[in-house]
């Protein structure tokens, strides 16, 4: 007998907090600059010597911890009655780790995915799941919007069941995999529906107890693995404005309209292993709520989508909205106002010679590369700036130049998993490389 249907919804948002904020950040961090494994399977990660066996966990959580709980959860509501709301939030919360799970792994179940009444799910083109997963976002926007079957207080535990914030959430996640196709237009268009304001954000709320401590603070404050990983120098030096701490100063992001010293307090702190991150009172401190879906992203969404779409006036308009929330203290814990500057940008500094251009690019080429920087620093910690990377690493002009740990060429996929290979028959053979682009990415 399947359980109410609130607990299941619980059940579910754990899950994708494990998925969004845990091992799987570090592994796309690692392959994506963020990071650099100095010991045991995080320096494996680093040198990319990974196995199938290596992405068991990830796979696990989406299918099993994530879209099954979501499944679940929507059948159990209907069951019992309830509608709307409640299943546009189920809706969200799978939509979700299945565009996790195809940005990373490119084709994969959808369709079946997390039936276990199929033995052998079927493996669907990337460029097909990610139009079903506009679907599937599309009516839960629907769903949210019925204003009925709000789940009971405290069952929905980020935003206690607002289907405003739900909705939200909703568009900005459409314009997250329309940016991963590339069909800016409509990137776009669904951020200006997206999260209007940082307290509509899907963070993951922690505490201080041991077991519900933000998942960076358990294993760089707690686990003995935080001797394995430190940040990377390249994403040390993009922000760290002290020439004593900053491995490359020349990287170092600052100007006269800009001082970066306030966002690396808040991501990082020197131990006795290197920098890594903040677990005082910063992004990994106990109880900091992580970033799943934000605020910051769709403005970055709308500064990119909107230079690539409409143009260079429209791509500064949003970038400098940007910067107005980070001068007011942005998505940083308690900011001293003293160490941050994020100064209003004008087209006249991207000019050749202007402060964000002085290196002979056109204006267009500084412009997109500032905005495509921005979103590397902010989404250290998620997997989008693993998605970036990816995304951009054809446009050498301007991309964030992360060079590859070993060899000439960047991680582009997690390889399928041997839990899978092993018992699904309908795991695409030859199983693609390490270093072979996903559909989206080619």
């Amino acid at each position: 007998k399947r359980q109410s249907y609130e607990y299941i919804l619980t059940g579910a948002e754990v899950g994708n907090i494990v998925l969004q904020t845990g091992e799987l950040t570090r592994k796309t961090g690692i392959f994506c600059g963020y990071y650099t494994g100095i010991d045991r399977n995080h320096l494996g990660f680093s040198t990319y010597a990974v196995t199938t066996s290596s992405f068991n966990s990830e796979w696990n959580n989406v299918y099993v911890d994530v879209v099954v709980n979501a499944l679940d959860a929507k059948q159990a509501a209907e069951d019992e009655g309830i509608g709307g709301v409640t299943i546009g939030i189920t809706q969200v919360v799978r939509a979700m780790a299945l565009g996790t799970a195809t940005s990373l792994w490119g084709d994969i179940p959808f369709d079946e995915g997390g039936s276990p009444e199929v033995i052998n799910p079927s493996f669907e083109d990337q460029k097909a799941v990610y139009s079903k997963l506009q679907n599937l976002l599309d009516e839960a926007i629907i769903n949210l919007a019925s204003g009925s079957g709000r789940p009971p207080s405290n069952s929905e535990i980020h935003f206690d069941g607002d289907p405003t914030a739900w909705t939200e959430v909703a568009y900005t996640l459409k314009a997250r995999y329309f940016m991963h196709t590339k069909e800016y237009d409509q990137a776009y268009a669904a951020a200006q529906n997206g999260i209007s304001d940082f307290s509509n954000s899907l963070m993951a709320p922690h505490g201080t107890a041991a077991d519900n401590a933000n998942l960076n603070y358990q294993l760089f404050a707690v686990a003995v693995r935080q001797s394995d990983i430190i940040t990377s120098d390249f994403m040390t030096s993009l922000v760290a404005s002290d020439a004593s701490t900053n491995p490359n100063f020349s990287n170092y992001r600052g100007n006269v309209k800009t001082n970066e010293t306030g966002r690396y307090n808040f991501l990082f702190q020197t131990t006795s292993f290197g920098i890594q991150p903040n677990t005082t009172d910063g992004f990994a401190a106990q109880d900091a709520s992580a970033s799943m879906v934000t605020y910051q992203e769709n403005l970055l969404t709308l500064a990119e989508a909107g230079y690539r779409s409409i143009g260079f006036a429209k791509g500064l308009e949003h970038l400098n909205e940007f910067r107005a929330f980070m001068a007011i203290g942005g998505y940083l814990n308690n900011p001293d106002l003293a160490t941050i500057l994020y100064d209003i940008y004008d087209a006249g500094d991207f000019d050749n010679g202007g402060i964000e251009n002085l290196d002979g690019l056109s204006a267009n080429n500084a412009l997109l590369r500032e905005i495509l920087e921005e979103r590397y620093i902010t989404f250290f910690g998620q997997t989008e700036g693993f998605n970036d990377t990816r995304r951009t690493e054809n446009e050498t002009a301007v991309r964030v130049f992360v060079v590859p740990n070993t060899g000439s060429n960047l991680p582009q996929r997690f390889l399928y998993p041997t839990i899978e290979i092993d018992r699904n028959e309908n795991v695409p053979n030859p199983i693609p490389s390490f270093f072979e682009p996903t559909a989206v990415n080619q």
